[in-house]
C-alpha cells in the first residue's frame, strides 16, 4: 500500500481513503491503526468527569445554566 505524505500507511487522497474505510466497514480488510491513538482518546474522555467531581454542585448547576441559556437564546 502507498504511504502518505508523512509515512503513513493510509492513502493522502480523499477518494483512496473513502474506498479503504468502506472496505474496513464491510470487513474485506482489518484496521491496522495503532492502538496508542485509541488509548489517548479514551484518555481524553476521562477529563470532564474528573472535572465534574472535582467541582460543587453550586457550580456544575451555574454552568448548565449558562450552557442552557446560550443554547435557547434567539440569535
Amino acid at each position: 500500500m502507498p504511504k502518505g505524505p508523512n509515512g503513513e500507511k493510509r492513502p493522502a487522497d480523499a477518494i483512496g481513503l473513502a474506498v479503504m474505510i468502506g472496505k474496513i466497514a464491510t470487513g474485506e480488510i482489518e484496521d491496522d491503526r495503532e492502538a496508542a491513538t485509541s488509548a489517548a482518546a479514551q484518555l481524553g474522555s476521562l477529563g470532564g468527569k474528573k472535572r465534574a467531581a472535582n467541582m460543587t454542585p453550586e457550580r456544575r448547576r451555574e454552568i448548565a445554566q449558562a450552557a442552557a441559556a446560550k443554547r435557547w437564546a434567539k440569535d
